[in-house]
């Protein structure tokens, strides 16, 4: 058995075996130092053990918890939308241009909600929202999000930079179940342009002068939408290492370049913590 032309055969199908495997290939490569019967008859034991670790898939209780995190934040977003829509916040040059992100989020939520019946699970129910982020005392630091349409659309960007972080850091989990994973990254990416959709209407308004169409921190909170109250939505924007390597030094590159160059996952805690939770009342 040439136990590395089996992986060099795998990596002709899956070309990410090699990430997937390494370090785990190079200790294999080292199983072969042992130079003994005992290190031949462990070989398949290691081999599935390795297999498993590489391909190990979520349970569908850990599948079906993120898709109903995800929905539960697509339900805010869907509830926020409708919202604006129905207060007339959003100004007649800009319905247009508003109601195509109203449709998607509307659209994600009974998608998801499909998804997880299909899973032979139950999707959860919306929560009751409180725009202002005073958790049902009207009065939060977004009171006006519905009278006032900078306000709007700085609570919109939150929603969608933090949404496209958080669709990223529930991924892995997702990475046993490739319908699945294909589903959410397929929101993902709408929810990206939409990110970048609020933050182009942002700056065309001239609400924001230095915002971009993309994430550009350039300070230690890494937020960069002028809103300090959010900062914690941003948190790790400011990372400039990426696979270990300081993206500044190596490259000679800006900050501004280096963060605007890869989005920063969010974990789940988070997400519920710093975006959800503050508009939850129930």
């Amino acid at each position: 058995m040439n136990l590395f032309n089996i992986i060099d055969e795998i990596e002709k199908v899956d070309p990410e075996i090699h990430e997937r495997l390494n370090p785990r290939r190079a200790a294999i490569k080292n199983i072969t130092s042992f130079g003994s019967k005992v290190a031949l008859a462990a070989m398949p034991f290691a081999l599935g053990t390795m297999f498993k670790k590489a391909y190990g898939a979520a349970s569908t209780t850990d599948i079906v918890g993120v898709l109903n995190y995800a929905l539960t934040l697509e339900y805010l977003e869907s509830y926020f939308y409708n919202q604006g829509t129905a207060s007339g916040v959003v100004p007649a040059a800009n319905q247009a241009y508003i109601a195509e992100i109203t449709d998607d989020e509307n659209k994600h939520v009974t998608f998801l909600k499909g998804v997880i019946t299909s899973l032979g699970a139950t999707p959860v129910t919306s929560p009751t929202f409180d725009l202002t982020a005073g958790n049902n005392k009207g009065n939060g630091p977004f009171k006006d999000v519905l009278t006032n349409y900078t306000t709007f659309l700085a609570v919109a960007q939150a929603f969608e930079d933090t949404g496209v972080r958080a669709y990223k850091g529930a991924a892995p989990i997702l990475l046993g179940n490739q319908v699945v994973l294909t589903a959410a990254l397929s929101i993902h990416a709408v929810e990206a342009r939409h990110a970048s959709a609020i933050r182009l209407l942002r700056h065309n308004l001239g609400h924001d002068a230095n915002i971009r169409p993309w994430i550009v921190s350039t300070s230690a909170k890494g937020n960069d939408t002028g809103v300090a109250i959010i900062d914690g939505n941003y948190a790790g924007e400011e990372n400039v290492t990426q696979g270990g390597v300081n993206l500044v030094t190596a490259l000679g590159v800006s900050t501004a370049v280096a963060t605007a160059s890869f989005d920063e996952p969010l974990t789940k805690d988070q997400v519920l913590a710093l975006l959800v939770g503050s508009f939850i009342v129930n």
